[in-house]
């Protein structure tokens, strides 16, 4: 039973077609040097106009190109390559590289901020953008509960709840398996970057 917050971000776990397991596949996408905002591992991501991946910020305006899943580049303090799940804020590096898995038929569990009822399955729902964990690297955002409605501004799908030792559904944070509202990915979108 998930009676307890413990949101994780956005946790890949398939794709939408019958044989759509998760294969790690990602796109290395640019990021802007010294660029200043911290990137966590299961936070949403967009493509800017010059080129490079920022943070996508937005909540029920969140219009991602994919799910950041790490980076590389090199260090500046000890001039060492650098593999890391999360992009420290202000990094000067020029080689800067995104991993994102940026698929738009993509399935990722994310933890609800409430519950979720049975009633609540094929709604389109807002995310909740939390700080996430510098330890560990790992975003804490979650979707927001009382967003969950056939709004079709809202950027995310419900698919399926995780029903298991950790979460049921109607849960006090309701886990659930979540892919992209048509439109909302930035490969679906009619208008470019």
């Amino acid at each position: 039973m998930s009676t307890t917050a413990t949101p994780m971000g956005a946790e890949p776990v398939g794709g939408l077609s019958a044989c759509g397991s998760f294969s790690g596949k990602v796109r290395h996408i640019k990021i802007t040097s010294a660029y200043a905002a911290t990137i966590f591992y299961g936070d949403f991501v967009k493509l800017v106009a010059t080129g490079t991946v920022e943070k996508d910020t937005g909540t029920a305006t969140l219009t991602p190109v994919g799910i950041f899943m790490g980076c590389f580049y090199t260090d500046p303090n000890t001039s060492q390559p650098t593999f890391n799940q999360s992009w420290p804020t202000g990094t000067v590096a020029s080689d800067a590289m995104a991993y994102v898995l940026d698929d738009p038929d993509a399935v990722f569990r994310m933890q609800g901020d409430g519950a979720l009822a049975q009633t609540t399955l094929g709604n389109n729902i807002a995310v909740v953008q939390t700080a996430g964990t510098v330890q560990a690297g790992r975003s804490h955002n979650s979707v927001n509960a009382g967003t969950a409605a056939t709004t079709n501004t809202l950027p995310l799908r419900i698919l399926e709840f995780v029903d298991g030792p950790e979460s049921t559904v109607g849960d006090a944070f309701t886990n659930v398996l979540l892919t992209y509202n048509s439109g909302m990915h930035q490969y679906r979108r009619a208008l470019g970057t």
